[in-house]
C-alpha cells in the first residue's frame, strides 16, 4: 500500500475508509483483471481552514503510455466532502462503495459505518446517473434501428427546404419522437430541437444543421453494421453500462446491492465478447433499461437527497476530527 506521501496526502489525514474495489467487487474478475482500491479520507487541519480541500488523491503502478496488466494496482481516495457530494447526485462509484461487502474492507473507522447504515439516504428516484450511463454506451452502437430512421427522417424534411431557411420556419413540420423532440427553452425565450442528443436552436440555418446531421446519419450507420457483425464494440464499456443497469433495478427491488453481483458469470461473458451483441445482448440491456425508468417512476423513494442531513455529519466528523467536538 503506498504511504500518505504517495498519495499526495498531507500530515494531518486519516482514512475514512480503504477497500479492493471494480471487478473483484463485482465478482467479474478475469486473469486480465488489474486490482483496484478505493477509499476515504479526511482532510488535514490545515486544508480544513484554507478552503484547500481537495477532490481525491490517486496513485497508479501502471505507466500513462499503456493500458493496466492484470499486474498493475490503481489507487484511489476521495476526500469525505467529495465522496458525500457523489453520493448524493447518485454517482455509481460512491454506491458501490457504499454496498461492499466486508472481506473487501481493509481499514475502516466509526464514520463508515455510520454512513454505511445510513446509505438509504442516498437512494432516490433521480439515480439517474445509472440509467444515462447505460444509455448512452448503448447508443454508441445504435441499439435501436429507429435512431437511424429517425435521423433520416429530418434530413429528409430539411434537404426539401431552402438551406438558407431558420429552423423557426419550418418549426411545425419537424418529426416529434422517441429521439427527436422539443429540447429545454434558452434564457430570452430562444427554442431547441434535439434530434439522437444533438440539440440546435430555432434561429439556426438548415444549411447548417443538415451536414451535422448527415455525419451522424453516416457515423451512426456505420456502427451500427458493425456492430451486427460484432466488431469494433467496446465490450468492457457495454459489460459496465449493463451492470449499471443491474445495481439501479437491485436498488428499486430490493432496496440494496448485493456483492458479488448475481448477474456475474453473464457480464463476465459481454466483457469477453463470447456473445452476439445484436442477439444476445442488446435485448437484455434494452429490456433493462426500460425496466429501470419504469420503476424508478413508480418508486415511492424521495425525488431528492436529504443534504443537511449529510452536511451536519460532514461537520461533526470533521470537528471531532481536529478535536473540537
Amino acid at each position: 500500500m503506498p504511504s500518505m506521501k504517495e498519495f499526495g496526502l498531507d500530515k494531518g489525514t486519516s482514512i475514512v475508509v480503504s477497500m479492493k474495489f471494480g471487478s473483484h467487487l463485482y465478482g467479474t474478475a478475469t486473469s486480465g483483471s488489474d486490482m483496484d482500491y478505493k477509499g476515504i479520507f479526511l482532510p488535514s487541519r490545515e486544508q480544513v481552514l484554507l478552503g484547500m480541500i481537495p477532490k481525491s488523491r490517486s496513485f497508479t503502478t501502471g505507466s500513462d503510455l499503456s493500458r493496466n496488466t492484470h499486474e498493475d494496482i490503481d489507487y484511489e481516495y476521495y476526500s469525505l466532502h467529495y465522496f458525500i457530494k457523489l453520493a448524493c447526485e447518485g454517482q455509481i462509484v460512491a454506491l458501490d462503495m457504499l454496498h461492499a461487502t466486508d472481506d473487501m474492507i481493509l481499514e475502516k473507522s466509526a464514520s463508515w459505518d455510520f454512513m454505511v447504515e445510513n446509505r438509504k439516504k442516498f437512494y432516490t428516484k433521480n439515480m439517474r446517473s445509472f440509467v444515462d450511463y447505460a444509455r448512452r454506451q448503448a447508443a454508441k452502437y445504435g441499439i435501436k434501428g429507429s435512431r437511424l430512421s429517425a435521423v433520416g427522417k429530418v434530413i429528409e424534411i430539411l434537404e426539401a427546404q431552402s438551406p438558407e431557411k431558420k429552423m423557426r420556419e419550418i418549426w411545425g413540420e419537424l418529426p416529434r419522437n422517441e429521439h427527436c423532440h422539443d429540447d429545454a427553452v434558452q434564457p430570452g425565450g430562444v427554442k431547441q430541437y434535439q434530434v439522437c442528443g444533438k440539440t440546435f436552436q430555432e434561429s439556426a440555418r438548415i444549411g447548417y444543421v443538415i451536414p451535422i446531421l448527415k455525419k451522424f446519419y453516416d457515423e451512426y450507420g456505420v456502427r451500427a453494421r458493425q456492430a451486427a457483425e460484432n466488431r469494433n464494440i467496446d465490450w468492457k464499456a457495454i459489460s459496465h453500462a449493463l451492470r449499471a443497469a443491474y445495481q439501479i433495478k437491485e436498488i428499486l427491488t430490493d432496496d440494496g446491492i448485493t456483492f458479488p453481483l448475481k448477474e456475474a458469470r453473464f457480464l463476465i461473458d459481454v466483457k469477453l465478447g463470447r456473445l452476439d451483441y445484436l442477439r444476445e445482448v442488446v435485448p437484455v440491456l434494452e429490456t433493462l433499461m426500460d425496466e429501470v425508468e419504469d420503476l424508478a417512476l413508480k418508486s415511492d423513494l424521495p425525488e431528492t437527497v436529504d443534504r443537511i442531513f449529510w452536511e451536519q455529519f460532514i461537520c461533526k466528523t470533521i470537528e471531532s476530527n481536529m478535536g473540537c467536538g
